[in-house]
């Protein structure tokens, strides 16, 4: 509510002008049922031919006047309703580009998408509610009022109809909160799923997964689409009380007026007008309830918009903000500065010092830890790590992500041409780009490309292999030139001879740098300056590869995967 309320604020003179011209308009459509009343007992009952073709006038003019409010109206309540989808689609794509790395541990693709698709469109609708909605209840009340002053008896079952009709769809309207929330969460998952197969596709069929993913998927969809049968059987009760409701209300006041008119208690005008009345308050009646359904669904979109919005750096321990107010973070006063130069990197949680302008090794027996390391020393979860003795966390992100660089060996490539997804910056040079590419020995993608770094590659770059695609995302890595780069499984998808030639380049390319290299892979490691075994959450050891591999019984068995392997590691 408080989003759809900051929607509302952010265009406060349009939503004011939507709800008088709503208002106006809904007042209208009450006071031409009086018109006629007075037409036919001024003009018609009394045979008074100029005092009719008077009345004919009003009601014409009326007509055209209520025809006038009814475009504004509609053109004001659009207009409000676009500014808030464009308003959304801002302010998420801005906060999410700016979460960047962090918002795939906390949502998945799929959650994204349908968020930024429906969920907008539906918050966006709620906003009807400030101009027809404001509208609908003066109206009621108007019409309450002339009611009275017709029959107090008439006028008390309009009050009291009206909430009865809420109180008999109001159950309905919180069994489709609940059914569409479920409805939403459930269509984002599959979403996700679809993307995820899509994506792996030829992995899939060349493993014969494809059969098995396909039969899930189509199970999902099952549950799915009986989920929205549930869903669309809650929205056909309301769609048909919205109709059958009023009418039946409609009918019973009509029939009470009727009888008064028989006993003389109203005349024949007051008879028309009543019905006029009644026939008319339909429409704010109907504009409630569609309203009231159209906040339940807006609530569910919002609580989701709310959810992704309230993914901030706050998350990864850093200071950041809560939406509404997403603009990049201004440094301020007492926020501790980062070191002038390369400093050290020490996590707490595993004991691991990372040397400035070193080359660390780190081989993990697990690769949950792995990667939760990596996490912690890029800032992306909250954590102790300090930088030449200051907190990571007290440090500014935007410098954070300037100088710290986290390259996860699976980390989305952007379509575009191969030189837009190698270049570092708008005036980085062919030259730069080549030494890049030479360092990750990526030759050969480059050389078997039609047109070399102009070739168009689509997202993810689905037309290259695995080792092909690595080696691009190390290359982009490595032409970031960044002061901290921690590599996290770089050459797992390359062959021996290739991962052997980019060990002994990155050792170059990266020399008086602080580079980190996650990795089992002993030809990684033997062209480290230090290596640390992590085993479990712990550093167990430290030392150079020849030296780890013979003091240490579970390194050696873990990089060389096999006795024998390690026995000619040793010997070597």
């Amino acid at each position: 509510m408080r989003y759809l309320w900051w929607l509302v604020r952010c265009q406060p003179w349009r939503v004011l002008r939507g709800g008088l011209i709503g208002t106006a308009w809904m007042i209208g459509l009450s006071a031409r049922p009086y018109l006629i009343s007075r037409a036919v007992d001024d003009g018609l009952r009394a045979r008074d031919a100029r005092s009719l073709a008077f009345w004919v006038v009003v009601i014409v003019v009326g007509g055209v006047v209520e025809s006038y409010l009814g475009i504004m109206r509609h053109r004001t309540m659009t207009f409000i309703r676009e500014d808030a989808k464009a308003r959304s689609a801002e302010v998420l794509l801005r906060h999410l580009s700016r979460v960047g790395a962090v918002l795939p541990r906390r949502s998945g693709a799929g959650e994204v998408s349908t968020v930024g698709g429906s969920d907008i469109e539906w918050t966006a609708q709620v906003l009807t509610l400030t101009g027809p909605g404001v509208g609908a209840v003066v109206a009621y009340g108007v019409i309450a009022v002339v009611l009275w002053s017709v029959s107090p008896l008439l006028a008390l079952c309009v009050l009291v109809g009206v909430p009865v009709v809420g109180l008999v769809v109001g159950p309905l309207l919180r069994r489709l909160e609940r059914a569409e929330s479920v409805y939403r969460g459930q269509q984002g998952a599959l979403t996700a799923r679809s993307g995820d197969i899509v994506a792996g596709l030829r992995v899939l069929a060349g493993v014969g997964g494809r059969d098995l993913f396909a039969r899930r998927y189509v199970a999902r969809s099952q549950e799915l689409r009986a989920e929205g049968y549930r869903v669309g059987a809650v929205n056909s009760w309301i769609e048909a009380a919205s109709m059958a409701i009023p009418g039946l209300f409609l009918a019973a006041v009509v029939w009470l007026t009727a009888r008064m008119a028989v006993s003389g208690d109203v005349t024949i005008g007051e008879l028309v007008a009543v019905y006029g009345y009644v026939a008319t308050l339909i429409v704010p009646v109907w504009f409630l309830l569609e309203g009231s359904h159209q906040l339940i669904r807006g609530r569910v979109a919002a609580r989701r918009i709310a959810d992704l919005l309230n993914v901030t750096p706050d998350d990864v321990g850093g200071p950041g903000r809560r939406w509404p107010d997403t603009a990049p973070r201004a440094r301020h006063a007492g926020v501790p500065a980062a070191p002038a130069g390369p400093a050290d990197l020490h996590d707490p949680v595993t004991g691991l010092t990372v040397r400035a302008g070193r080359l660390t090794g780190v081989a993990a027996d697990d690769p949950a830890a792995a990667v939760a390391l990596a996490d912690r020393l890029g800032r992306y979860v909250a954590s102790g790590v300090t930088w030449g003795g200051v907190p990571l966390t007290d440090v500014a992100l935007d410098e954070v992500r300037a100088r710290i660089l986290v390259a996860d060996h699976d980390s989305y490539l952007f379509a575009g041409t191969l030189r837009d997804i190698l270049r570092a910056g708008a005036d980085d040079t062919d030259e730069r780009i080549g030494e890049a590419v030479r360092t990750a020995s990526a030759e050969d993608v480059v050389a078997a490309m039609p047109s070399g770094l102009d070739t168009p590659v689509d997202a993810r770059a689905r037309t290259l292999s695995g080792g092909q695609r690595q080696r691009i995302r190390l290359a982009r890595a490595l032409r970031g030139e960044p002061e901290v780069l921690i590599l996290v499984d770089p050459t797992s998808a390359v062959d021996a001879h290739t991962e052997a030639r980019i060990a002994e380049r990155l050792r170059a390319s990266r020399a008086g740098r602080t580079t980190v290299l996650i990795a089992t892979s002993p030809l990684l490691l033997g062209r480290a300056d230090l290596v640390a075994h992590l085993g479990g959450d712990r550093i167990t050891a430290t030392g150079s590869h020849a030296d780890l591999l013979e003091r240490d019984p579970d390194y050696r068995h873990l990089v060389a995967r096999g006795s024998a392997d390690a026995d000619l590691e040793v010997q070597r």
